[in-house]
């Protein structure tokens, strides 16, 4: 079953600001990974799936619901944590939560608490004497604690310290398990990579890649560190047929790309040298993302 569905959605800010063009789905039990730099879209389409801006062209669902003609009902069976969080400053944490449980007509606050216990939090404190990150728990808690079957999530844990988003982390595989689905924005390579089924990348309001969060470490290119124990080696590596990434004179090392079919020619190469080490560098989302975005041209999708 679908449970987001974005279909050529368009909002044109004019000075080429908004978003085009943009389509994506996703399915149930799947997360769903939305990176990109400050000012790309990804807000912007959040809001759309929120029913807070209508589209100019296309259209947003969420289990099959009209995100601007039928958010209300959406709302049952969501979980939202937006980007920038505005809590009233006056309110302690606490009473946040009690007003939001309410709300949504929470009467078991068993999730709540547990939470609360999760993420190390103590609510009783007044929002304008939270930290960002205390804030961000509070916001999480108040996004998670009604048990939604969506959950739309943008950059979730801003201003959390490392451990705290290992935390969150783990809490995104255990909704997961529960077969929720869920889209999250970050600027978090490793969050991203380590919790999403799939991702989409976004530059100036157009998608520019959607693929699965294992094609990129599934690449027929390997890039490996040498290094090498005297400068003679060193430069006859340089004579043979390789793609050369990085040369370092100073410390005697390599930087190459290798295709597949190549590694057995490698290995031959290095066999005559004296190499001190080898090391596989592996293939991050980011470095994929940075190589999306250094290269100017791309097949929208």
């Amino acid at each position: 079953m679908t449970a987001i569905k974005i279909q050529h959605l368009t909002k044109d800010y004019g000075n080429n600001k908004g978003i085009f063009d943009i389509s994506f789905q996703i399915e149930e039990g799947e997360v769903f990974g939305f990176v990109g730099p400050n000012g790309a879209g990804k807000t912007t389409t959040i809001r759309h799936l929120m029913g807070f801006i209508k589209s100019q062209s296309g259209k947003s669902t969420i289990l099959n619901l009209d995100s601007w003609n039928q958010s209300k009902e959406i709302q049952k069976h969501l979980g939202y944590l937006p980007a920038e969080i505005a809590f009233p400053a006056n309110m302690t944490g606490t009473q946040i939560i009690q007003h939001v449980a309410n709300m949504r007509g929470v009467r078991d606050m068993t999730i709540a608490q547990q939470l609360i216990e999760m993420f190390d939090l103590d609510p009783s404190a007044l929002i304008k004497r939270m930290s960002k990150g205390m804030k961000q728990k509070v916001g999480i808690v108040c996004a998670f604690m009604h048990d939604p079957q969506i959950l739309i999530l943008d950059e979730p844990t801003t201003g959390l310290d490392p451990l705290m988003q290992s935390v969150f982390v783990k809490l995104i595989h255990q909704e997961k398990q529960k077969g929720k689905s869920i889209l999250m924005s970050s600027h978090l390579f490793e969050e991203i990579e380590g919790t999403c089924d799939r991702i989409a990348m976004i530059k100036q309001g157009r998608l520019i890649s959607v693929m699965n969060s294992q094609d990129f470490k599934h690449f027929d290119k390997t890039t490996y560190k040498i290094t090498f124990g005297d400068l003679q080696n060193f430069h006859a590596i340089q004579k043979e047929g390789f793609t050369f990434r990085d040369i370092h004179e100073e410390d005697l090392s390599i930087m190459l790309d290798i295709e597949d079919l190549q590694i057995n020619e490698l290995i031959d190469a290095l066999s005559k040298r004296d190499v001190t080490s080898i090391r596989e560098i592996k293939y991050s989302l980011e470095e994929y993302f940075m190589n999306f975005y250094k290269e100017g041209n791309h097949d929208h999708v």
